[in-house]
């Protein structure tokens, strides 16, 4: 591989111009089709197989007009009236008619014919139902509903709520924060305007590539709405870092009297076989997500891996041409005159020294802390977001709570009960059976027939929940309920039990279920690649026992703020509760890949500093000296553009940036910086160790790039 590298290295800088505008030409292309053929991306959880999208599904095909949207626009009185008073029931009135003009509405029902009004009189809910699943819905139609705030008077507060107001993620400043922090890292880290810069810009040009394809495909095929944010953070941060990594490399050769054109070659061909392998090991973290058969992750898996591939393309053929055209500008002003410059051992090499020197309480502590804040991983709760998590003053957190208030958390979350049989009588029956049984489960306060299809086969019932959607007892409810139920089912009939919640229950169980296969290949194939890159069973087998550490810390970690509240007002979460239901898979696939980089960019300089010579310790010590300034601004780059998206008011993105930020963090100085090199001194050669039959049968890749090694160049390739 250092051989193919090397040669592309090469060519990128010989023909910086033609590579420069074959990219130019590519990004332009991509521009034109994401302004021309992007379409919109999609709120939709949908979970084949499972009863929750079955009972959807049967709905879309029977019932039409129940299958699409539905919301509730609260309207509450003023303190001392009720809704009965006749200026505020005129008001009612005025507002139902004004929701029924939002377009694509097909039915807005008055509180008083749906006798959805509060037993104090105060507050009512007018329930409202569209033609359109709520991310099918035109931008006209949402900003519609949304406006209806503007109809509140002294006489009637109006608050639309319901998951229609609930729109996609948007990106802003807030991001661009975690940019600007990348920005002050690299500078500090260089030395140099022009090296920060067009690091910088090389990550830049590989996300707005990437980002670009994405919208192409949405005009395609169905992409969720976080998919594009998943994919932006995560391209900023590799692409950040593997420009960091090569570039850095390369300034190094340059300061030891290096020539450009073969420092650049060089730099590809060693530091890039760890960028292609660390990025290999990302996209396969990412990628690995479609085997858990959920669509929307599927997407957000897919997209992400994209992003990544095209931020490794970026570092190993853009990276080298513009690195062409800077020269000796990518240097600081003080070294680019100079021929060569003394190696300097800083703070890097003293950590490495006093890490392998204390390596049994290093590693005794770092396993011990991080166990410890592993603790709160065990009481973890999981659920579809809902209003609750919704950002404080928003239309759709407001409305929630009013709704709470006046009928009880239950009232924001009921469940559908959906009867199907082939006949009218036979539905009928069945219905009345359903809710004599739901009547009589706890944590049920209420059971309402609903809306049957024009033959009545298919009828509908709705269970109000004492419990809001996203509680435990909310959860039991519908395994009780599902249990209860069906037994009544006879013959061709069939009742399926659906709703905000249950498809919750849905999603988290079946994610759980799909779990252990994904880690099982996922893991596995990183492991191949790993022993692949480094010759070794023990040195992969340590990376993937590190990275146990690392989630267990941040689901910890994450857990403890989000769910359990410990200073979560530092973070912007108004309302603690259950994590998102994909949450924990997700963070497990983009953390062992992150995880993975790191461990490259550290053990392959060890690795490579090993099998120039060096003993066990020395090459340790060596290869964590030389890389430890690359990894710290590699990790605080990561971690400050993750931590710009914990700013942003949706819960999911706030969410993932948070526990991204924590485990960049603790993987890369607690882990990869400090008990993987204590790890590497106990094993000694040990950790070398690879069996001769499969040392025969595996490719040799060469990531330290020992075959380009020649008698007279050796004492000219030095370490970054």
């Amino acid at each position: 591989m250092a051989n193919l590298l090397y040669r592309l290295g090469r060519f990128s800088y010989q023909r910086r111009r033609l590579v420069a505008a074959i990219w130019t030409f590519v990004l332009v292309a991509l521009g034109v089709g994401a302004l021309t053929l992007g379409g919109s991306t999609s709120n939709t959880f949908s979970i084949p197989g499972t009863e929750s999208q079955r009972a959807l599904d049967a709905l879309s095909k029977d019932l039409p007009s129940a299958s699409g949207a539905s919301a509730s626009v609260v309207v509450k009185a003023p303190e001392g009236k009720t809704l009965m008073d006749p200026a505020v029931k005129a008001a009612v009135g005025a507002t139902v008619t004004q929701v029924a003009k939002v377009p694509e509405v097909i039915a807005a029902i008055d509180p008083f014919t749906s006798k959805a009004i509060s037993p104090d009189g105060r507050t009512g809910l007018i329930s409202v139902q569209f033609d359109k699943a709520a991310d099918e819905l035109s931008k006209d139609s949402t900003e519609a509903y949304d406006n209806l705030k503007s109809l509140s008077t002294g006489d009637l507060q109006v608050v639309p709520g319901g998951q229609v107001v609930g729109g996609p993620p948007e990106i802003g400043s807030t991001e661009a924060i975690g940019v600007a922090v990348a920005a002050v890292v690299l500078v500090v880290t260089f030395g140099s305007l022009v090296a920060a810069g067009m690091t910088l810009l090389t990550a830049l040009l590989g996300v707005l590539a990437g980002m670009a394809g994405l919208f192409i495909v949405t005009s395609f095929t169905e992409v969720s709405s976080t998919a594009p944010i998943l994919a932006l953070m995560l391209g900023l941060a590799v692409g950040i870092d593997y420009a960091l990594f090569i570039s850095s490399r390369h300034r190094s050769q340059l300061a030891a009297g290096m020539d450009e054109e073969e420092s650049v070659a060089r730099a590809t061909a060693t530091a890039g076989s760890a960028v292609t392998f660390a990025g290999a090991t990302v996209v396969i973290a990412l990628a690995g997500l479609s085997v858990v058969g959920v669509p929307f992750l599927t997407a957000m898996g897919l997209a992400a891996a994209a992003t990544v591939l095209t931020a490794v393309l970026v570092a190993l053929t853009l990276l080298p041409a513009l690195l062409g055209f800077m020269g000796r500008k990518v240097l600081p002003r003080k070294l680019r005159k100079t021929a060569a410059a003394p190696a300097v051992e800083g703070f890097g090499f003293r950590w490495a020294r006093f890490v392998t020197r204390f390596r049994i309480p290093i590693v005794a502590v770092g396993i011990i802390g991080l166990g410890v804040l592993a603790i709160p991983t065990q009481d973890m709760r999981l659920a579809l977001p809902d209003g609750a998590t919704a950002a404080a003053g928003t239309n759709q957190r407001v409305a929630y709570d009013l709704s709470a208030e006046a009928f009880g958390p239950g009232s924001n979350g009921p469940l559908v009960v959906v009867v199907k049989s082939d006949s009218a009588a036979t539905s009928a029956a069945l219905v009345g059976q359903v809710s004599a049984k739901a009547k009589g489960l706890a944590d049920v306060v209420a059971v309402q027939p609903g809306p049957a299809s024009k033959d009545g086969s298919t009828q509908l019932v709705s269970v109000i929940p004492k419990s809001g959607p996203a509680s435990q007892e909310t959860a039991d409810l519908v395994k009780n309920l599902r249990d209860t139920v069906r037994p009544l089912e006879t013959g061709g009939s069939t009742i399926s039990i659906t709703g905000n919640t249950a498809i919750g229950v849905d999603v988290s169980n079946k994610l759980t279920a799909a779990l252990p296969v994904y880690l099982l290949i996922v893991i596995g194939l990183s492991f191949l690649l790993l022993l692949l890159a480094f010759r070794s069973i023990l040195v992969p087998l340590k990376a993937t026992l590190g990275f146990l550490l690392t989630i267990g810390a941040t689901f910890g970690i994450t857990v403890a703020v989000f769910q359990n509240g410990w200073g979560a007002s530092l973070f912007g979460v108004d309302s603690p509760g259950p994590l998102v239901s994909f949450l924990p898979i997700i963070m497990m696939g983009i953390l062992f890949g992150l995880a993975m980089d790191y461990e490259v960019f550290i053990v392959s300089r060890v690795r490579e500093e090993f099998v120039h010579g060096k003993h066990a310790t020395e090459a340790t010590i060596q290869g964590v000296g030389h890389g430890a300034r690359v990894v710290t601004a590699a990790a605080l780059i990561m971690a400050a553009v993750f931590a710009g998206f914990i700013l942003v008011h949706d819960p999911i993105i706030k969410t993932i940036g948070f526990g991204l930020t924590v485990g960049v963090l603790i993987d890369a100085f607690v882990v990869r910086m400090a008990i993987v090199p204590a790890v590497l001194s106990l094993l000694g050669d040990r950790a070398w160790a690879f069996p001769k039959w499969l040392d025969r049968i595996t490719p040799k890749v060469d990531i330290e790039g020992d075959s380009l090694q020649t008698p007279k160049e050796q004492h000219l390739v030095t370490a970054d």
